[in-house]
């Protein structure tokens, strides 16, 4: 699933081709908003929210989007041809005289006035790449659960909104334990430490496609995701990985020497 800083880039694109100009063509192909057209109307903006994407459109009317595992934005010139899929996975499609928006597979596309944006994104946390950060109260929410496993509270959008998997897994192992130590066993001072690193690293990564986590020049960007019995980059041990029980499944990773707390397993 594209995490915070993918979605963050995705509306910054889709703002630039799209914001400031009048819609010449809209082809929105989901039942519920399929009667709907936006031509002859402006696009105001395009505003992530962790998450979500904004689309918004003069007249009081937001176009709300999530990519959820597999949806994707692309921009193409207008005239030119899609390359993002086939033609039965495109949902959407927004276009004026010189650019063109086409979003496919989108599992989540609705029409909703923009005074009722807040159905939509009012019950996240505080957006990480948002104007509106607040660490204090991400910390607050994280701590009403204190048994919570640490995975589960960062992935859980309620608490602070734009973490997804590898963040989870990354946040974990520069925090020095397993994601699912409960959240009330950090140490004093390191939720707070987390949640700056969540937002340092967000930061960082927005503009850049290759999502880095280490600091030391190299080829490895992550220290754990993705790299099950790959020597940790940091003390050599291999990390280890969850395999998924089922495609609903998020697997996990973790070093077992640079990380304490429990494991799903007993070894």
């Amino acid at each position: 699933m594209p995490e915070g800083d993918t979605v963050w880039r995705t509306a910054r694109l889709l703002d630039s081709a799209l914001a400031g100009r009048v819609l010449t063509r809209c082809d929105l192909r989901v039942p519920r908003c399929a009667t709907a057209d936006l031509a002859g109307r402006t696009v105001l903006d395009v505003t992530p929210h962790g998450k979500h994407l904004l689309t918004r459109v003069e007249g009081g009317l937001t176009l709300h989007s999530h990519l959820r595992m597999e949806g994707a934005w692309r921009v193409y010139a207008t005239g030119e041809r899609p390359r993002g899929g086939p033609s039965h996975q495109i949902r959407a499609i927004l276009g004026n005289t010189e650019r063109t928006a086409v979003g496919y597979r989108l599992p989540v596309l609705e029409l909703l006035r923009t005074v009722d944006e807040a159905e939509v994104v009012g019950h996240l946390g505080p957006d990480l790449l948002g104007p509106d950060w607040d660490p204090r109260e991400a910390v607050r929410r994280l701590r009403v659960a204190p048994e919570r496993p640490l995975g589960e509270a960062l992935l859980d959008q309620r608490n602070l909104a734009g973490i997804g998997n590898v963040y989870k897994a990354e946040l974990a192992f520069l925090a020095g334990v397993t994601p699912w130590l409960p959240f009330g066993e950090l140490p004093p001072g390191v939720p707070e430490r987390l949640v700056a690193t969540a937002h340092r690293l967000l930061e960082a990564n927005k503009d850049r496609p290759d999502r880095r986590t280490t600091t030391a020049a190299g080829r490895e960007r992550l220290h754990v995701y993705g790299r099950a019995h790959r020597p940790c980059p940091r003390c050599g041990t291999p990390v280890r990985g969850t395999g998924p029980r089922d495609v609903s499944d998020r697997v996990d990773y973790w070093c077992p020497g640079c990380q304490k707390g429990p494991t799903p397993f007993h070894d």
